[in-house]
């Protein structure tokens, strides 16, 4: 499951590569939103599936953090010209944030996976070194992106320690539903959001990433963090977001050429090698 999560979720920067030209990111993520929503509404009514009664707020808020804030942080962040490589090595700070507040959540972080920690951040810098330029680069996509590194943490320690344990399929509709009534104000200030959707070129293209981002990343990566978080410790869940970079990279070389250098495989072999610190019992 793990590992499943980790070839998912990696390819989330592929699906921005994909879409993002023919929509503003938070008028893509609200599509990405409704469309979790359209899906999952109808199955949990059908299934009669329970409601986490009492915890609806702590289950909103956590989607607030790790779906709204992290996603319109990183997106809007590439928007404003942030370097994908760059933005990937701010948010992989977030398994040592996480690290150093584990004790908030009543955990402990041992001295091999302190190690391990720090060997994955150095892989993932390897692997994104050749990728990092600062051209184009500004305080407000830094500020973004920052803001999305400091919301998934939040959001990750917030949920293990209110509401870990809820029902997948109502909690993420719960989430979902949160998340566009966070992000919707501000596509309309900033994006001109319409109800005729004008900014938006449904072609192909945006079709197939817009479909990915619902189905694969929004549903089953979802699904398999919301799981990790129940059955593991934060920090190490948060560790396996070392081995997006790396799975990302290789994506990107075997779909659209992208440069894949010796100093990258290297990086790659040092993430894994960090992870495997970080979750061996």
């Amino acid at each position: 499951m793990p590992f499943l999560f980790v070839l998912i979720w990696s390819t989330g920067f592929i699906v921005a590569k994909f879409g993002l030209p023919y929509a503003p990111p938070l008028t893509f993520l609200l599509l990405r939103f409704t469309g979790v929503l359209v899906i999952l509404l109808p199955v949990v009514l059908l299934m009669r599936a329970p409601w986490p009664v009492g915890r609806i707020r702590h289950i909103a808020l956590a989607g607030i953090l790790v779906q709204a804030g992290y996603l319109a942080g990183v997106w809007c962040a590439i928007k404003l010209g942030m370097p994908a490589g760059l933005s990937a090595l701010i948010v992989g700070l977030q398994p040592i944030l996480t690290a150093f507040a584990a004790p908030m959540v009543g955990e402990s972080v041992r001295g091999r996976q302190w190690i391990g920690l720090a060997f994955g951040l150095c892989g993932v810098g390897l692997v994104v070194a050749n990728k990092i330029s600062l051209i184009g680069l500004s305080w407000p996509s830094i500020a973004l992106c920052i803001f999305a590194l400091l919301s998934i943490t939040v959001g990750t320690l917030y949920q293990k320690k209110y509401c870990a344990n809820f029902d997948l399929r109502t909690g993420t509709i719960i989430q979902f539903a949160a998340s566009i009534v966070a992000v919707l104000p501000f596509a309309m200030a900033f994006e001109g959001l319409t109800p005729a959707l004008d900014a938006v070129q449904w072609t192909p293209e945006f079709i197939g990433a817009l479909l990915w981002s619902i189905l694969a990343l929004s549903i089953g990566a979802i699904f398999l963090l919301f799981a990790l978080i129940r059955k593991s410790a934060a920090t190490q869940v948060t560790s396996l977001l070392y081995l997006t970079p790396p799975t990302t990279a290789v994506m990107a070389w075997l779909m659209f050429g992208e440069a894949f250098s010796m100093v990258g495989m290297a990086g790659m072999v040092l993430a894994v090698i960090g992870v495997a610190l970080v979750v061996r019992k």
